[in-house]
């Protein structure tokens, strides 16, 4: 890379990381409430199906290319993006200090969900003009840096949720993580008047073009062939890898693991891997071409995975499961990095949000759904059968990956085709 490359590449560093802190703040909550309150809610004396019936709260998140079309609908002044953005995350931080003032002991169950329901719905939404703002204002070139920061955001508020807010509600109880967690909201919501580059404004683009968002539009995206191919991509890329991370859990476990050692290592030290991975993914991507990392990072999900089936049939004991725990976190945060960044390359600039929202609502769908299936396969077949199964998935992965890493760059940019 020359050096005027570097020095342009260095130039969004600011841009990048603040778009990275508020995917942080506005992921946090959301992990919170699904991953960490159903340990307080079953220390409360929640039944298993009350816990889960909770987690219908965050259906918001499969419709949100439905809660997109309305950010390129209806505009909100020159800088759009912005204005849905810091109107959408004040609402959310109020649902967040709604739930505050609403003690898990003496608020009625159905008050609870409500409110649950309400900072889903919001933290779902707010998302959506966030990240199309990235799309709009980051070039090309930087969106696999988007995503490999994106990924680390997620990995470090999946930390902060799943991990030190909990610990914050044992020691000050209900109310201090979720007020903490709104207040960083607002906080964070001051600097995004700031994010902006030297190419302008983000509303350069023709009003008529962005007046279209609605049923058509959703419509005409699966019009172009190299969408096509790329949902099948976002469909099916990383649900088998995100399903064994979920069951991770309850198998160490039920090999000798304790619950605190549990969180620890993969709550708080895979998250970190993870993060790290994210970060290692973008530089590595941008020289060897996304096109190249596709197959590659296929090919890696279903090492990891064939290494987990051989450490638990063979019973090779807690050391060698630690470590191919650790490498599977590994490749869930490289592999989130490339599709996020991907998944920026296969939006429409008149149209960021909208297509932003509907490629997040599928990858959502996929990544629901597969646990589920898994645990099917689970019941019948045990941790082993789990595993194969979940291999086979990655083996038909890789040669989807392969045979359509040249379709989803029709009319990219070279760059991400080849290696510079």
């Amino acid at each position: 890379m020359s050096t005027t490359a570097m020095m342009a590449s260095r130039s969004w560093w600011p841009q990048q990381l603040l778009i990275g802190w508020l995917n942080l703040v506005l992921t946090a909550p959301i992990i919170y409430m699904f991953v960490g309150l159903p340990l307080v809610m079953r220390e409360h004396g929640w039944s298993g199906t009350e816990i889960g019936l909770l987690q219908l709260a965050g259906l918001p998140a499969v419709f949100k290319f439905i809660l997109a079309t309305p950010v390129d609908r209806w505009r909100l002044g020159a800088a759009n993006y912005k204005h849905w953005g810091i109107l959408l995350g004040v609402l959310y931080a109020v649902a967040l200090a709604l739930l505050a003032s609403n003690d898990l002991a003496d608020t009625p169950y159905l008050q609870l969900f409500a409110l649950a329901m309400l900072a889903s719905l919001l933290g779902t939404w707010v998302d959506v003009p966030v990240n199309a703002l990235a799309i709009r204002l980051l070039p090309e070139s930087e969106r696999i840096r988007a995503g490999a920061v994106r990924s680390v955001a997620a990995s470090l508020a999946a930390i902060v949720g799943g991990g030190v807010m909990l610990v914050l509600h044992a020691r000050l109880g209900w109310a201090w993580p979720f007020a903490i967690l709104s207040a960083s909201i607002l906080l964070s919501l001051l600097l995004l008047p700031w994010l902006a580059t030297d190419r302008g404004d983000e509303d350069a683009l023709d009003v008529g073009q962005v007046t279209r968002a609605g049923v058509k539009a959703w419509i005409s995206y699966f019009r172009t062939a190299e969408h096509r191919v790329w949902i099948w991509l976002l469909l099916f890329y990383f649900p088998a890898i995100g399903a064994v991370w979920i069951y991770l859990k309850p198998l160490m476990l039920d090999h000798g693991f304790a619950q605190e050692q549990i969180a620890w290592s993969i709550g708080v030290g895979g998250g970190l891997v993870a993060a790290v991975a994210s970060m290692m993914a973008g530089p590595i991507i941008k020289t060897i071409g996304a096109r190249t990392a596709l197959p590659l990072f296929a090919v890696l999900n279903l090492l990891v995975m064939i290494a987990l089936v051989v450490v638990v049939i063979g019973d090779w004991g807690k050391a060698a499961l630690m470590v191919t725990a650790m490498a599977l976190a590994l490749a869930m945060g490289a592999t989130s990095g490339l599709l996020f960044g991907l998944m920026m390359n296969h939006a429409r600039q008149h149209l960021a949000a909208l297509d932003y929202g509907l490629q997040s609502s599928l990858f959502v769908a996929s990544r629901t759904t597969a646990p589920l299936l898994a645990g099917i396969l689970l019941d019948r077949l045990g941790y082993g059968g789990l595993l194969v199964g979940l291999s086979v998935a990655l083996g038909l992965v890789c040669l989807l990956a392969w045979y359509s890493r040249d379709r989803i760059f029709i009319h990219r940019d070279e760059r991400f085709k080849v290696r510079p």
